[in-house]
């Protein structure tokens, strides 16, 4: 059986028109139909760019972690401070309440003997005062050798902020507070107020936390400088660690930087299942389906070169040799004609096994097979004067695409007139074979022409192979190519069984499993 020309019955899908854009309007790339985001132009490269986001979000974190403990520390040395007032308060209290059986003669003789049992700390000062006169001073921050155990003279000069601070502190309405002033520094104070006979006592006790809170300051500043060596640290392990993450990103670049216009074998090592190695894998998917497309498109322009050769050859030569006879110029159009159409239907063909490796080639739908096997079969007497025989017919339904379906039928029946005379029998039939999800459809044409050598059965579906009938050889060579490339897409296959001398017969087996809906649509036909 030989390969008749293929039926010009495919519509080549031709892309749609892109909308024209002047050039200062920028590309929008889109992905159904939704807008990509844009990305911005970027200078640094990856590994600078994680390294110092590593380094800026460890210093944002020590600064706010630094900033924060200072806050508490300080916040400590204030507390520490109230402590020690209310200490000192408390403690005068218990004493003034022992001497209350009247030991002592007088306020300012009670409150000697008390600050002459006080041993104020370093950065404290307790000030005893009688009807707003000091009496006596316990003050911490002077030299120590001149405390002892007995209050100090009444030299208010040794007291941070002098007189003006102690009238301004013995004369306030409040017993307690904070300041700060250039003098002193930041302090706490509080003020106990008693009556002692006709005279009014005050104990005034001062907490001076400006050495505390330098302490707190020099510590943090040693603690700044500890981060700061921890930074650097931290910014060399992030760049090791940089490198090794985007070792497989560069390995990336290294592949598609070597990939050459006819060289797009080289892959990606993978390695491990984390994201990187999935960029990896998705990028060789990628590699992939580009060799896939330039094979395809070298394997077009191949067979484009070598098929349309011989009838271009053709037409030039006539052309050339085109005598001015109108006889002779007739004939000479008309074969030229013929090769032109011969060139178109080459063409066509080309495209039709082009797009058989496209996802979309095939377009699934449910169809009714019983249906589509009487409309096959009228289109198919439309083909020659033969004597068409409709064998058997499916009945149920099916997920396929009935164009390419009845494409590669038609081609089939296309063949077999080809090969046979006018009045020859052509049967043709469908059926399903098998059930449930194992079921098939086998779609079938069968006719009574010179038959396929053995030799020849698996050959003759590939590209540009034509069988040999009774030494004639028709067609591109590509009819039962595009029938296999339709049986592939379904994934099925296409076949032929014959004998040769005894005719042939040429269909596809495409799965048909018995699914939910197929079975209900069933169900309702029966009923």
């Amino acid at each position: 059986m030989t390969d008749a020309p293929t039926l010009p019955i495919d519509i080549i899908d031709q892309p749609a028109p892109q909308p024209t854009r002047s050039d200062d309007t920028p590309a929008r790339a889109s992905r159904d139909g939704a807008p990509l985001r844009t990305l911005r132009p970027r200078t640094l490269p990856a590994r600078w760019r994680i390294t110092l986001w590593i380094v800026l979000s460890t210093l944002i974190t020590l600064i706010a972690v630094g900033l924060m403990g200072r806050s508490i520390f300080l916040a400590s040395v204030e507390q520490a401070a109230n402590s020690e007032i209310e200490q000192e308060a408390a403690e005068f209290s218990r004493f003034a309440e022992d001497s209350a059986a009247g030991a002592y003669s007088s306020a300012e003789e009670m409150l000697t003997e008390y600050l002459a049992r006080q041993s104020a700390h370093e950065d404290e000062v307790v000030i005893a005062a009688v009807d707003g006169q000091v009496t006596a001073i316990a003050n911490g921050r002077a030299d120590a050798g001149d405390a002892g155990d007995v209050p100090q003279a009444i030299d208010l000069s040794t007291v941070a902020g002098g007189e003006a601070l102690v009238s301004r502190l013995l004369g306030a309405e409040a017993s307690s507070g904070a300041l700060e002033s250039s003098d002193t520094g930041p302090l706490r104070w509080g003020r106990l107020d008693f009556m002692a006979g006709e005279q009014q006592g005050a104990v005034l006790i001062l907490q001076y936390t400006q050495e505390a809170r330098a302490q707190v300051d020099d510590a943090f500043v040693t603690i700044a400088w500890v981060a700061l060596i921890g930074v650097l640290l931290s910014s060399g392990v992030a760049w090791l660690v940089a490198g090794q993450i985007l070792a497989p990103v560069r390995e990336v670049y290294r592949v598609a930087r070597d990939i050459g216009e006819r060289d797009l074998t080289a892959r990606v090592p993978v390695d491990g299942t984390d994201d990187i190695a999935a960029v990896a894998t998705t990028f060789n998917q990628m590699l992939d389906r580009l060799e896939a497309v330039h094979a395809t498109q070298q394997r077009f322009v191949d067979d484009a070169g070598h098929e349309l050769r011989t009838p271009i050859t053709i037409v030039r030569g006539q052309l050339e040799l085109l005598s001015e006879d109108p006889d002779e110029r007739a004939a000479t159009l008309r074969l030229v004609s013929g090769e032109l159409d011969r060139m178109s239907r080459i063409v066509t063909d080309l495209l039709v096994l082009a797009r058989a490796e496209q996802p979309d080639f095939v377009r699934v739908a449910h169809c009714e097979v019983s249906m589509l096997t009487l409309d096959i079969e009228a289109k198919a007497q439309a083909l020659g004067d033969r004597r068409w025989q409709l064998m058997e017919i499916a009945e149920g339904s099916a997920e396929l695409d009935p164009q390419r379906i009845t494409q590669a039928v038609l081609q089939l029946t296309a063949n077999a007139v080809q090969v046979t005379s006018d009045g020859d029998r052509i049967e043709l039939g469908s059926r399903f074979d098998g059930e449930g999800a194992e079921r098939r459809l086998r779609l079938w044409v069968r006719d009574s022409g010179p038959g396929v050598a053995a030799v020849d059965a698996e050959r003759i579906f590939q590209r540009f192979a034509r069988g040999d009938s009774a030494g004639v050889r028709r067609g591109s060579g590509l009819g039962l190519a595009i029938v296999r490339a339709i049986a592939d897409g379904h994934g099925g296959s296409a076949w032929v069984d014959s004998v040769l001398g005894e005719g042939a017969m040429f269909g596809i087996d495409v799965p048909a499993p018995v699914t939910a809906g197929v079975a209900d649509a069933s169900d309702e036909r029966k009923h």
